[in-house]
């Protein structure tokens, strides 16, 4: 969910600000008289989005990647051990 604030309420606000955004991962909108409205997100959620706008770049990534979350969706999905899965990527552990 968005919340909406000015910026004197949000300065007045901020602690609280804070920790909704990081407890309750709730999006913060301050509104800036004069300049652009800035969003405030916790830290691992703007790195979630950074991650997935990198992989979605790519035509061939984000089609594997949708067409596997359709797969999940729709309960078709293969299930792996992650030993298998290592051996079908090819990152078999090396023997000693």
């Amino acid at each position: 969910m968005t919340i909406e604030f000015t910026y004197t309420n949000a300065r007045e606000q901020l602690a609280s600000l804070l920790d909704r955004v990081s407890k309750d991962r709730e999006v913060v909108i301050i509104q800036r008289r004069g300049s652009e409205d800035v969003a405030m997100i916790s830290a691992d959620e703007l790195a979630s989005l950074t991650e997935t706008a990198y992989l979605m770049r790519s035509s061939q990534n984000a089609k594997r990647i949708l067409s596997a979350l359709a797969r999940a969706l729709k309960n078709k999905g293969k299930s792996q051990s992650m030993e298998e899965l290592r051996r079908e990527v090819g990152l078999e552990a090396e023997k000693a």
